[in-house]
């Protein structure tokens, strides 16, 4: 993944000046806390966040419903290995 640099900010500096961060956040949508040099936390608008919890929840309800119709369709085949 791409990180535009603009948004890192280190551990420290996050500690001290979170107004910082915050500033970050609603100038750009997001923020990229480091630790030990190295992308580690992601601060983004409680929207935003939503928006990836929905999308997220819709990609488990799909995962789910693919493996229910698998089962489903081969479950003569799955009884007959099960013997």
């Amino acid at each position: 993944m791409m990180v535009n640099t603009d948004y890192l900010v280190p551990m420290t500096e996050a500690n001290q000046n979170f107004s910082r961060v915050v500033r970050l956040v609603d100038e750009n949508g997001m923020a990229v806390i480091l630790k030990n040099n190295k992308p580690r936390y992601v601060i983004v608008d409680f929207d935003e966040y939503e928006e990836i919890a929905g999308i997220m929840q819709m990609r488990r309800q799909r995962i789910e419903s693919t493996a229910d119709r698998i089962l489903a369709e081969n479950m003569e085949a799955f009884l007959e290995l099960a013997k």
